[in-house]
């Protein structure tokens, strides 16, 4: 079983505005409204993908039922708990003339310590029959930022798999904590590491070692066009692989590209849960991501549309620069 945590969780509604200006009125060509938050969207695609996964976390009020209510005609299994306040709603517009996102997202509830307690004993129970649990998104107010961190140690004890993609201090504390696999995407990986990083891939891989070298087994860092990733040793190495992955084909014309990390996070999980290699569970990954572009709304994807991108996704293997050692 993938347990998939979303302590943030909301209703997400995505808008389609042709020429769309701050300051106008305007009328929508096409909406969706889905339950959301990282995690939620992770757990939908995995869902799609054929792999048992479990979605849990936080949710409170009218809002809440609703996440839960929507994810069980999803039949994404559930098991959430309840708090006192409301979750958040967040609402994207996007602009199909031009392609531009904005993109308006709630800071969500607060949450007592005790519902925190409740939430930690809740995954704690459900962790005892599962192997992977994936951290995913920001944190509701009056929530410490260490707590992915006191959890993936927790896990750990377990012998479950932790894999984060968060950003900011959330992010910076799991990585102490050694997370086996992290997934932060350009801008959140500068932050981490604390510096800017060109278009030269030594640059990419050198990131991904600071990132190895501040507590994570494995890093990820999701682009526009792919990944750059530090995997652990293959098999019959000792020395960790970088991989650069993205589509060999002209890249897809995308329609919104809100979620494509959590997509290819979902398309890496279900991969490396199938017992794939690692080229193989970033090929897979980059492939859902590439996919989900071509969709109104977070965590959608077409399986049979992703197994013919596969094919056309490229591995290569980095040489690492001479300031690896």
């Amino acid at each position: 079983m993938i347990i998939t945590v979303t302590l943030n969780s909301a209703i997400d509604k995505t808008l389609s505005v042709p020429n769309f200006r701050l300051g106008r009125r305007h009328r929508t060509v096409e909406q969706t409204t889905m339950p959301g938050g990282k995690g939620v969207n992770v757990a939908r695609v995995l869902k799609a993908l054929g792999q048992p996964v479990i979605a849990t976390g936080l949710t409170g009020g009218a809002t809440g039922t609703r996440i839960v209510d929507q994810l069980t005609q999803l039949s994404v299994l559930s098991d959430f708990v309840r708090i006192r306040e409301e979750s958040r709603t967040n609402t994207a517009v996007i602009d199909p003339t031009t392609g531009e996102q904005t993109e308006i997202n709630e800071r969500g509830p607060k949450v007592t310590a005790q519902e925190v307690e409740q939430f930690v004993d809740k995954l704690l129970y459900l962790a005892k029959g599962a192997s992977v649990c994936v951290f995913a998104g920001s944190l509701p107010r009056d929530v410490d930022s260490d707590i992915y961190a006191g959890m993936i140690r927790e896990l750990r004890r377990l012998g479950v798999t932790s894999i984060v993609d968060t950003d900011g201090d959330p992010l910076r504390r799991a990585v102490r904590a050694e997370p086996d696999v992290i997934s932060p995407n350009v801008l959140e990986a500068e932050e981490l590491v604390g510096h800017e990083f060109t278009d030269d891939p030594d640059e990419w891989a050198i990131a991904t070692r600071e990132m190895c070298e501040l507590g994570a087994r494995e890093a990820i860092m999701t682009m526009g066009d792919g990944c750059v990733a530090r995997m652990r040793p293959p098999e019959g190495e000792s020395e960790p692989a970088l991989y650069r992955v993205r589509l060999a084909s002209p890249a897809l014309e995308p329609r919104a590209t809100i979620g494509s990390g959590d997509a290819f996070l979902a398309g890496f999980v279900a991969a490396r849960y199938s017992g794939r290699t690692a080229a193989d569970c970033l090929a897979y990954g980059v492939a859902c991501g590439a996919e989900s572009t071509q969709h109104l709304g977070a965590g959608l994807i077409d399986p049979e549309r992703v197994a013919r991108l596969v094919g056309e996704t490229e591995v290569q293997r980095l040489h690492a620069p001479a300031e690896i050692s």
